[in-house]
């Protein structure tokens, strides 16, 4: 029984391990479908909303303030970024894309690991466009 638990405890650590160390492939999660819509999803979530010009500057700013996020890769002068924020405890990883259109901004979140997000990254993305729109 003894060795049993050690084994478990074993695999939950490199489980652990693996989620926060697991590289980012950057081809793959800075990426955009070409039929972003308002929809939450079971992995995720789309959203697009008219903006100002600038307004992909000042949403940027929001979202690097965002506990536990970083940039994956791209600018707000670009046109197209990709944020990594992860999960307090655990640490999994949500890739949320954001890109410029004309008069818009499409934006993309989904899960890495996992089924479903519980509605986390609608979540997350709405309490981002909610402080923009202050």
């Amino acid at each position: 029984m003894r060795i049993l638990k050690i084994v478990v405890l074993l695999v939950v650590i490199g489980l652990g391990l693996y989620v926060r160390l697991a590289p980012s492939d950057v081809g793959k999660w800075h990426a955009m479908p070409d039929d972003v819509d308002h929809r939450d999803l079971k992995h995720g979530a789309m959203r697009v909303v008219e903006i100002e010009e600038g307004g992909l500057q000042r949403l940027h700013v929001i979202v690097v303030s965002t506990a536990r996020t970083k940039v994956l890769a791209g600018t707000a002068e670009e046109g197209m970024v990709t944020y990594i924020t992860r999960s307090r405890v655990f640490g999994f990883p949500d890739y949320t894309t954001v890109r410029k259109r004309p008069q818009r901004i499409e934006i993309f979140g989904r899960l890495r690991f996992g089924h479903s997000d519980f509605g986390v990254n609608a979540t997350r993305i709405d309490t981002w466009l909610n402080a923009l729109s202050q």
